[in-house]
């Protein structure tokens, strides 16, 4: 008996010529996932004699593509792609948010509509060339760069368009992500193999710390001190913990154990956009670190201003308040951008460069160049790794010695400053207009243009007169009420008060002498605070017992405090040292020593 005979087999595949000439190769691949339509392999032959030859063998291996399933599964885009992958990845928000732009600024515009089938290595090598070659893909065209999109009159910051290479570890983190997606897609079975993992991003960075100076870290913070004594704990804080930026803002009184001398780290302040919001930290590991007992003072120094401006206002201080908050209540944090600017422009007026992250540096430079071993160092600043960061990052500061680190680093800090108000700071520089308009006014009631008792001109005339705002004709008013010239209330006019001048200047330290005041009991050995100046400027404080009147011991005792707060003893004639009793703040006596 024979066997029926089988029609013919349907050929898979077609092959159609174009109007120009050329022809088109289709394959038929199944249902695009994405879309849910059909999915088809489309490969365009240019037309010529041999055009009919190369169609049949592009059929031909889309078909064996398809077969082994090596074809990509869909038409979907590249920005498709990271559409999906941004909303399904596990990340925190201000990744996702940094992950966000740079797939908006730099993947879209350049690669977005390439098929994910279509992405090579060639293709992302040139998007990283692209991006290393001028950040805002100009195109090479020439035209003029504007210093804000907004309306505006051009000035000097707006002129032609100079091409600046996109920084590298963002080109990195546009590699990192396209990364991740393109292992997604492999996953879900977009495409067969992927194709970022042969491409050749930037190098990253060397590490480089740029950490202040003791110097420089001295002048920081006696500036923060003398502009707010809360303002300097927070720089404080930041040199001794080296913890970052939002940690300190994410601090609040629960978490300060002023008693056993630790504070916990557990959160951290972030922001986006004008959202600020609490986070894990950035390892998402909480630590507890070890305080000094001048960073223990400090800290409760700011505790009790804290609790005196809430109980000023009728408000009890929580122990959920915010360490460094803005506000009297305590419940609102720091914002992380404002605290950073306002140290920058600190810097900036000191003519130091330097940023707030470099006191991070500070802390872990100064800990290892005491002695204190890796592994520490690491767990204080919050590093993963065992120290392995700590050990790439800081590797110019590394010394094998296994010490204890609280107590190392309060040897090395410059002394705390003491807290001075704006009126006598006032007295020494001048830094705002409304400083400079006090001083004026002072002046002018000094040499008589304002006599006692008679009223002062408006803060609205003070203002036009002198080409300041009113905000600022306030300030100075308030700034001459604290020194005692003027009095007035609200409503009332601002008068002049009677100055009560002094019959002579007080007179100055003699060299290497010591006076007593008149009222003064001629003491023996007593226990007593010494304060310890350079140039006006207090390098370190101390408690010791002392005899008054033994001159040898308190040049001893002034040759240690120098050597131990990094001076030079060949300099000791620079050096002033403040006598109190302890527990009194009169100053008994001032002694100066000298060099040699």
């Amino acid at each position: 008996m024979t066997r029926a005979a089988r029609g013919k087999r349907r050929q898979r595949g077609s092959i159609d010529t174009l109007p120009s000439g050329a022809l088109r190769v289709r394959v038929y691949a199944g249902v695009d996932p994405v879309t849910k339509g059909r999915h088809d392999l489309i490969e365009i032959i240019p037309a010529g004699p041999k055009a009919a030859d190369l169609a049949e063998k592009a059929r031909t291996r889309l078909l064996a593509e398809v077969d082994e399933r090596r074809n990509p599964r869909t038409s979907a885009t590249v920005s498709q792609l990271l559409d999906k992958y941004l909303g399904n990845i596990d990340v925190g928000r201000t990744t996702l948010t940094r992950y966000r732009q740079v797939a908006d600024l730099h993947i879209r515009p350049l690669i977005g509509k390439e098929k994910v089938g279509a992405v090579d290595v060639d293709m992302l090598d040139s998007l990283y060339a692209e991006l290393r070659r001028c950040r805002i893909h100009c195109k090479k065209k020439r035209f003029t760069e504007h210093r804000t999109k907004r309306k505006h009159d051009c000035d000097e910051r707006c002129g032609p368009h100079k091409c600046n290479p996109l920084a590298g570890d963002t080109v990195r983190k546009a590699h990192f992500l396209l990364s991740g997606a393109f292992g997604k897609a492999v996953r879900w079975k977009w495409v067969s193999v992927n194709p970022v993992d042969h491409a050749e991003p930037p190098a990253a960075a060397r590490p480089n710390p740029q950490p202040p100076s003791a110097e420089e870290a001295a002048a920081l913070l006696n500036r923060a001190w003398l502009d707010d004594p809360g303002w300097g704990a927070l720089v404080w804080l930041s040199m001794t913990t080296g913890s970052r930026r939002g940690e300190v803002c994410a601090l609040r009184w629960r978490h300060i154990d002023l008693v056993n001398a630790v504070v916990h780290m557990e959160k951290a302040i972030a922001s986006d956009g004008s959202e600020i919001f609490e986070k894990d930290t950035k390892t998402h590991q909480d630590r507890r670190i070890a305080l000094d007992s001048e960073t223990v003072a400090v800290l409760t120094d700011q505790w009790e201003r804290c609790v005196a401006l809430a109980a000023a206002l009728g408000i009890e201080l929580s122990k959920d308040a915010f360490v460094f908050s803005p506000v009297p209540d305590g419940s609102e944090p720091p914002k992380p951008v404002t605290v950073s600017q306002r140290y920058r422009r600190l810097a900036e007026r000191l003519g130091i460069d330097t940023s707030l992250k470099e006191l991070r540096h500070y802390s872990a430079t100064e800990l290892i160049s005491a002695g204190v071993d890796v592994r520490t160092v690491a767990g204080r600043l919050g590093h993963a790794g065992g120290g392995s960061t700590t050990l790439r990052v800081y590797a110019a500061w590394v010394s094998e010695a296994d010490q204890r680190a609280a107590g190392k680093l309060l040897n090395r800090m410059p002394a705390r400053p003491v807290p001075t108000s704006a009126a006598n700071r006032v007295q020494r520089e001048l830094c705002s207009p409304y400083e400079k308009l006090a001083v004026k006014l002072r002046e002018q009631i000094v040499d008589g243009t304002f006599p006692a008792h008679t009223p002062l001109p408006s803060t609205k005339q003070l203002a036009a007169d002198n080409g300041f705002a009113i905000s600022t004709a306030h300030r100075a008013i308030t700034l001459l009420k604290e020194w005692g010239l003027v009095e007035g209330s609200r409503g009332r006019r601002i008068t002049v008060r009677t100055i009560e001048r002094a019959a002579s200047p007080p007179s100055a330290p003699v060299l290497a002498e010591l006076e007593l005041r008149e009222d003064d009991e001629r003491p023996g050995v007593e226990f007593a605070e010494l304060e310890i100046r350079r140039d006006d400027v207090v390098v370190r404080r101390l408690t010791a017992e002392v005899d008054l009147l033994d001159h040898q011991q308190l040049k001893r005792l002034l040759i240690n405090a120098v050597r131990r707060s990094g001076g030079d003893e060949s300099e000791l004639d620079r050096y002033e040292m403040d006598i109190r009793r302890f527990g009194h703040e009169p100053v008994l006596t001032t002694f100066i020593a000298a060099a040699g």
